[in-house]
Order: C-alpha cells, then sequence, then structure tokens
C-alpha cells in the first residue's frame, strides 16, 4: 500500500471513531466564521454575524432534531449566539494570541453543542449548560464593550440585553418553566442584567472586570430564582444572594477608585 493509501486510511479510522461528525463540522464552520469575524472591518464583521445565525441555527436544528418542548426551545439557537459571542470576544485579542485561541474557540462550541445534544440522554448535567450561559453572558458582555467601546452606555446595554434574551429563556427552561411562564421569568432575568449592565457602565471598570461581574450576576439571578422554585425562604435567598451582589458592587467600587 502506498503512503497515500496508508494516510487515507487512518483518516477514514479517524472519521469512524467520531460519534457524531456533523457536530464537529459544525464547531469547525463556526469557529472558522468567529475567526474571520476577528479580523474584518464592522461591515464583514456583521455578515459574519448573520452567516453564523444562519448555518448555526439550521445546523444545529439538523443535530438536534426535531422540537422535544420538555427540554426547551432556547436549546436550538444556543451554539449560534454562543459563535456570536466568541466572534466579539475574539476581537478583544490581538497579535499571536489569536493563533491560540482559533482551537480553542473550536472546542469551546464543540463543548456547546455537544452538551445540548446529550442533556435530553442524560449524559451532560444540567449544571454544564447552565455554566454555558454564563460564558456566554460573559463573552458578550466582554465583546460588546470592546466593539462599542466609544458609544455611550444606554445603546450599549439594550445591545447586550438583546443578545442575552437567548441565554436568559434558556435558563428559565433549565429550571423546568416553559412557554409564556419561561418567557416571563427571561425577562425579569434580562430587566436584572440591564440594572446591572447600567451599573457598571457608569462605573467604567478596566478590561473584562465589569463583563465578570455582570456574568456573575446573571449567575446570581439564576440561582436566586432556582431556589425559590425550590421552596427557599425569601429571606434565605436575598440573604445568601443578595451578600453575593453586594460583594460584586464592592469590588467594582474599589476597582473604579484604583
Amino acid at each position: 500500500m502506498t503512503t497515500g493509501g496508508i494516510g487515507h486510511a487512518r483518516w477514514q479510522a479517524v472519521i469512524r471513531r467520531v460519534d457524531r461528525p456533523d457536530v464537529v463540522a459544525l464547531s469547525l464552520v463556526l469557529a472558522g466564521l468567529a475567526t474571520w469575524g476577528w479580523l474584518a472591518s464592522p461591515f464583514w464583521l456583521a455578515a459574519v454575524i448573520a452567516l453564523q445565525l444562519i448555518v448555526g441555527g439550521i445546523g444545529t436544528v439538523v443535530i438536534l432534531g426535531p422540537v422535544r418542548p420538555v427540554f426547551g426551545f432556547a436549546r436550538y439557537a444556543t451554539p449560534a449566539v454562543a459563535a456570536i459571542a466568541v466572534t466579539l470576544l475574539g476581537r478583544t485579542l490581538g497579535g499571536t494570541t489569536l493563533f491560540a485561541a482559533a482551537p480553542i474557540a473550536a472546542l469551546g462550541l464543540l463543548a456547546v453543542t455537544w452538551s445540548e445534544l446529550r442533556l435530553p440522554d442524560g449524559r451532560t448535567p444540567r449544571l454544564v449548560v447552565e455554566l454555558t450561559s454564563v460564558g456566554i453572558c460573559f463573552a458578550m458582555a466582554a465583546g460588546i464593550g470592546a466593539v462599542f467601546v466609544r458609544s455611550s452606555w444606554p445603546p450599549t446595554v439594550i445591545l447586550l440585553v438583546i443578545a442575552l434574551a437567548v441565554p436568559a429563556l434558556r435558563s428559565s427552561e433549565l429550571r423546568g418553566r416553559y412557554g409564556i411562564e419561561a418567557v416571563g421569568q427571561s425577562v425579569l432575568h434580562l430587566l436584572a442584567v440591564a440594572q446591572l449592565g447600567v451599573a457598571l457602565a457608569v462605573l467604567h471598570l478596566p478590561g473584562v472586570v465589569g463583563a465578570a461581574i455582570l456574568a456573575l450576576g446573571f449567575h446570581a439571578w439564576a440561582g436566586a430564582a432556582e431556589a425559590l422554585d425550590a421552596g427557599a425562604s425569601g429571606r434565605a435567598v436575598l440573604a445568601e444572594f443578595g451578600a453575593l451582589a453586594l460583594l460584586g458592587l464592592a469590588v467594582a467600587i474599589l476597582l473604579h477608585a484604583a
């Protein structure tokens, strides 16, 4: 057998060992578009985001299959939104860091799609999907803050709230809320994030500190809502998650003073 034949046979063996090559292919395409968006002009950045919405949306529907309401609807949009978050976050990087970030982006997008695919079978812990939403929140906040760094805070916060609509809805669905109830809880979630975003925008925190605190607030609100659903007293929830919010606010004020 020739060298080319041996190489082809090894490649076919690798393909056969991949459980879902379509998931890998979608992740690579979305990561490739994200890498293009890191270096593109604003016009082509908008084109990249549009392509990610189209490719990610259609690809996820093909991979996840028919809708099962018990597992939610936002899961079909999560990979596309994650790809957009990675695209915007990558624009905060520069130089040789971009070369190292490209494979990390592909692995991260693969993990997002894979976790949503395996969740109905019980092979993905719900906490993993919840943390995925928190990660999307951080990346989206940091990326929007970098792309629209010269903008005043109202349009930036409004854009962030719109971008986090899918993670907020996914968070509601993971708590067992569907339909109108899930939409209502996600709206309250987004209002809390908007209030926190306005406060952080006024403080003008350095780097990605504000994005980290916003992601912490996103996670804290979801945790508080879940605790209340589980029957915890309002006083206990206020004490626990209120202390967490005060800690984040104290850190923000100290960093702003520094």
